[in-house]
């Protein structure tokens, strides 16, 4: 396919480095390297920081020899019993950047991780919140973003229910939209286009379908429109709706799905060569 320049922005800092979690499960030293090597490449611009759960953190630290400052965005898989602890030991250490915290909760508990958030997190650092698909609901994106909290949600993982039937993901990046709340996805994205895993029979959401789908979102289409954009496996239609949006469009839909966490930020990347979305200084 012949390359075509994409929107200027359009997929910059998309690809949040997850090497380390499922199903990838890279080796801390391999994953902090390689990602060091990635950002002296030219697809240094499409890369989000590395993404680390905060029970590894010494193991993360142990592997910063020297350099600049890791960018890195910290998950919290105990949620709000972790924020106070988490934000000390990152505050002692030079050689680390934060740049998000990735936290979850429910519906249950969200009122309680506000108020930790509020008490410990630094200020100017995003934090995403994960909340179960089923209570991405206006309600809970409104407090979200009463908080100045960005939402996340889990878009595939190593069993088949962790992936979201189009209906419900279309729900869920509506509500964002219209709740003008900025989202983040998580695993099951390393392809670019919708389609089946031959080896686990596991349907995958693509990339591409997502910035669609925000799109058509943004631009008032109910549920079905955006489901449909989401189910849609037909590569060259989908390459070719990402082509056409103009720098604006692009912008608008970036406000809202900021990135997503990947074990391989190689796979999308040569899928976006593939599919010849790459811009010309970048391929």
């Amino acid at each position: 396919m012949t390359p075509t320049d994409t929107a200027p922005g359009l997929f910059d800092g998309l690809f949040d480095d997850a090497a380390v979690f499922p199903p990838g499960d890279a080796p801390m030293a391999d994953a902090v390297r390689l990602h060091r090597e990635r950002w002296a490449t030219p697809q240094a611009p499409l890369l989000g920081p590395f993404i680390c759960s905060f029970p590894r953190w010494a193991e993360l630290t142990g592997e910063l020899t020297g350099g600049a400052p890791l960018a890195v965005s910290l998950t919290l898989p105990s949620g709000a019993d972790q924020v106070d602890a988490a934000i000390a030991e990152v505050g002692a250490e030079p050689r680390v950047r934060l740049v998000a915290l990735e936290v979850p909760a429910s519906a249950a508990t969200l009122s309680t991780l506000i108020a930790a958030l509020d008490r410990y997190a630094p200020p100017g650092v995003p934090t995403y919140v994960e909340l179960p698909l089923g209570d991405v609901t206006p309600a809970q994106v409104a407090a979200l973003v009463g908080a100045g909290l960005r939402l996340k949600v889990r878009t595939g993982g190593v069993v088949a229910s962790a992936f979201p039937s189009e209906p419900a993901l279309a729900a869920a990046v509506q509500a964002a939209v219209r709740g003008d709340a900025a989202f983040k996805l998580t695993a099951g994205l390393h392809d670019p286009i919708r389609h089946r895993d031959p080896a686990t029979g596991f349907e995958h959401h693509g990339f591409l379908n997502v910035l669609v789908a925000t799109s058509r979102a943004i631009d008032g289409a109910d549920t079905e429109a955006v489901a449909a954009a989401l189910a849609d496996q037909d590569g060259a239609r989908i390459a070719a709706a990402i082509a056409g949006m103009d720098a604006v469009t692009a912008a608008r839909v970036r406000r809202h799905f900021v990135s997503f966490g990947t074990c391989s930020v190689v796979e999308p990347i040569d899928g976006l060569r593939h599919h010849g979305l790459l811009r010309e200084e970048q391929r």
